[in-house]
């Protein structure tokens, strides 16, 4: 999935499940935001103070790097959550380790970390980290049948649209790293060969995996069904109760995001995510117009607001101001690392799942 859902659709959830705009902001902002925090390690302030921020995504070049790509304390927490076959903890699904880490919609790990993310809905963080739980979340759906290792289970060959739109076209405009790797490549990362039609809202899609088997993806429907489920989960937040009996979207609601879905059918993601904000802006929803723009660097965006700085990679020091602690992007990394060592520490090892 990409900005698109993370931060459009996952706007218009929000505002659905009872979020006022400004907190819908917060919560989209960080759900996309996951897929460009590529930076870690520590920054330095003028006085001597330091932080440490995390890394929650690889930059595109870092996609034709196999030793970056083995990364696990990326790919695993923050994109490709191991869904154990689907199984609760304690049970094991047939084949060998790597069944347990592909991903599953769903998946009683994704609903351990939804409630891990509830029960610390008291830190001034809780927004942000329901952001990044909406990304990992949502992304069962759209890496589904894919695992965050290098493995051939990852294997994607015979791709073939069943919207009868030519996969040649569709390698000349998805993102050129997808396209360099889609042509002999021997990659098995996530579902770099399946290039994005996991992430294209309205493709339907078959391909044969590495374990020979023939996989049908019908996008539309997953994608309907990631935004209803994911209301559950705001909805779940909302009332901090993790078992609370919860109806997801409205019928009407459904049918137009199911809508969207459908007809912003274009290859670039940030045309389609133009269609979303268009379609906010006019109240296609009827669920108010107040999303604010996406600015994931330079000025207005959460790291220059917090440090001051519009330089992609970063400066040497930075002054350390009263509002950098309650800044967002403070907060978004504080968030990241909690995420992260819930998932790696705590949950997975419930699994039989180690991982770092």
């Amino acid at each position: 999935m990409q900005i698109d859902f993370h931060y459009a659709t996952t706007w218009v959830v929000a505002r659905a499940a009872g979020f006022n705009a400004n907190d819908a902001n917060i919560i989209a902002y960080a759900s996309q935001y996951v897929d460009d925090a590529i930076n870690s390690g520590h920054i330095k302030f003028t006085n001597g103070a330091s932080y440490e921020r995390a890394s929650t995504a690889h930059g595109r070049l870092d996609y034709k790097n196999v030793e970056e790509l083995k990364n696990m304390q990326v790919w695993l927490p923050f994109h490709f959550l191991p869904g154990n076959g689907g199984l609760p903890a304690g049970q094991n699904p047939k084949g060998s380790f790597i069944q347990k880490l592909v991903c599953t919609p769903g998946s009683y790990i994704a609903h351990d970390m939804v409630a891990e993310c509830i029960n610390d809905k008291h830190r001034p963080h809780a927004l942000h980290r329901l952001g990044i739980t909406s990304h990992v979340f949502v992304d069962t759906w759209g890496h589904q049948g894919f695992a965050g290792v290098k493995h051939h289970i990852n294997d994607a060959n015979d791709l073939k649209s069943m919207n009868d739109h030519p996969i040649e076209s569709l390698i000349a405009e998805i993102s050129g790293f997808f396209s360099d790797l889609s042509q002999g490549c021997t990659l098995s990362q996530g579902h770099v060969q399946a290039l994005s039609n996991s992430a294209l809202p309205y493709e339907s899609w078959s391909y044969v995996n590495g374990l020979g088997e023939v996989v049908k993806r019908n996008n539309p429907v997953d994608f309907v069904s990631a935004a209803d489920e994911l209301c559950k989960v705001y909805q779940r937040f909302i009332a901090h109760d993790t078992a609370a009996e919860v109806h997801g979207l409205s019928n009407p609601l459904r049918e137009a995001i199911s809508a969207c879905f459908r007809q912003f059918e274009n290859a670039n993601c940030e045309q389609r995510h133009q269609g979303w904000l268009s379609a906010i802006a006019d109240d296609f929803f009827g669920l108010g117009t107040g999303v604010a723009t996406y600015i994931p660097k330079g000025e207005g965006s959460w790291k220059h607001q917090a440090l001051g700085t519009t330089r992609a990679i970063g400066d040497d020091e930075y002054i350390l101001t009263p509002d950098f602690m309650n800044s967002n992007w403070k907060y978004f990394h504080d968030a990241a690392k909690k995420h992260r060592l819930a998932i790696i520490d705590d949950i997975l090892p419930r699994y039989g799942i180690c991982v770092a």
